[in-house]
């Protein structure tokens, strides 16, 4: 009998679960791990922010999914990963040892790196479902008395979509409105140009996004470090190619959203050889780390290197497709080892991914996600939209039902295609 115990309950750690449930042994007991006791559907988090979805439309009870699968659950937070032990120590003391763990507990937010910054300084979030619930409520203040909108994300950011997609949404819902007229908007980001995305763009991006930014009437600085925020201003330094100041912003708002950087969380920080100087992961290619052999991680916590020097330092994203095929492969990794073989399979670190813009979108395809890559492919239109909406039908489902076959192997390539060619038409 092994004991698998999956730290996280996110987009990482719930598919991590069922899939291990389904591979591991009938004698082998999987164990979970969270701070919450329910699951909630990162993607939707900017329709929550303006109040198209509400928290509790995206989230879904752990207890009873958990207890239909024969998964235990112990909902705490754990405080310490203890490797050469085989432990993990929880907020009541307590030590839960296990034979195989996975880390999939998504990133800290380190709001705190930039003074002003998040849902304790002077901007909203849509990160965690509790920040965009109380972006909401801010939002229908706002509308009522609208003013200059800041959207973006700060230096060291890594996933860049949500931000889009926030800025988007809320320019449909300003237009729907009709108070789109009364709003000055303005994209601040890290990213060298608009549409690089942590990626070096995929396909058109750059001239997709900018083309909608121009249509829409948004203004956007790049290359942006942010300084600090204060009520109602936000101070930005601009640099340029060589990271020299080109010029010094100070930018009046009445509603901001930055993302911020990531980093490991409190438990992982400072633990030699599992982690890296941010406190992510360290994994080969099999998701496994190089020094404790029985740990796996997925998801936004490993540690994947920046694809390129940047100007101003932005990170690289992992998304939702991403971090299925990391799932998938470590839990046939872990079957492996049970059985007492070596590893051998291995993620496809591609990248799919459907940024909704309220009443269209842009999806894209990069295989892999690094340059140079065999295939890259972005298109936009009305379809995103909808797809986007289907995905988060189909995964709030997959949730609810315990199902363990990954999305994309159910809604792959092929469905791009055939909207491609639709597209074409």
């Amino acid at each position: 009998m092994a004991k698998i115990v999956i730290v996280g309950a996110g987009i990482g750690g719930i598919p991590m679960s069922f899939e291990m449930k389904e591979l591991a042994r009938k004698e082998d007991e999987v164990v979970v791990i969270a701070d919450t006791p329910t699951f909630h559907f990162v993607p939707s988090n900017p329709w929550v922010g303006v109040n198209w979805r509400k928290p509790e439309d995206i989230k879904v009870e752990l207890v009873p999914v958990f207890k239909k699968k024969q998964i235990t659950f112990i909902q705490q937070k754990v405080t310490r990963f203890h490797p050469e032990t085989n432990q993990v120590e929880l907020a009541d003391g307590a030590l839960v040892a296990y034979d195989y763990l996975v880390i999939a507990t998504g990133p800290k937010l380190a709001f705190e790196e930039i003074p002003g910054l998040g849902p304790e300084g002077y901007t909203q979030s849509v990160c965690h479902v509790d920040h965009a619930g109380k972006a909401g409520e801010f939002w229908d203040g706002f509308v009522e008395e609208p003013g200059p909108i800041i959207i973006g994300a700060v230096q060291g950011a890594s996933c860049f979509g949500p931000a889009y997609e926030y800025m988007f949404i809320v320019e449909t819902d300003l237009r729907k409105r009709q108070i789109r007229d009364k709003v000055k908007m303005t994209y601040v980001t890290a990213e060298p140009y608009i549409g690089h995305l942590g990626l070096g763009g995929v396909g058109d991006t750059r001239g997709m996004l900018e083309s909608e930014l121009r249509n829409k009437h948004i203004n956007w600085i790049c290359n942006a470090k942010v300084d600090k925020i204060e009520a109602g201003m936000m101070y930005v330094t601009e640099v340029d190619d060589s990271g020299q100041v080109k010029k010094q912003h100070e930018l009046p708002f009445k509603h901001s959203m930055m993302l911020p950087a990531f980093k490991g969380v409190d438990a992982l920080m400072g633990i030699d050889k599992l982690v890296n100087p941010r406190g992510f992961v360290l994994v080969d290619e099999h998701q496994r780390n190089p020094t404790y052999k029985n740990i796996y991680s997925v998801g936004v916590c490993i540690a994947i290197p920046p694809q390129e020097q940047t100007p101003v330092p932005t990170g690289v994203p992992k998304t939702g497709y991403m971090i299925e095929s990391m799932v998938t492969a470590t839990a046939h990794n872990i079957r492996d080892e049970l059985d007492g073989k070596a590893p051998s399979h291995k993620g496809t670190w591609n990248a799919l991914c459907l940024a909704d813009f309220g009443d269209s979108g842009i999806a894209f395809l990069a295989m892999p996600q690094i340059p140079p890559r065999n295939v890259q492919w972005a298109a936009r239109g009305r379809w995103v939209h909808w797809l986007k909406i289907a995905y988060e039908k189909y995964f709030m489902r997959k949730v609810r039902k315990g199902l363990s076959e990954p999305f994309y192997e159910r809604l792959p390539l092929k469905a791009m295609g055939i909207m491609r060619l639709k597209k074409s038409k």
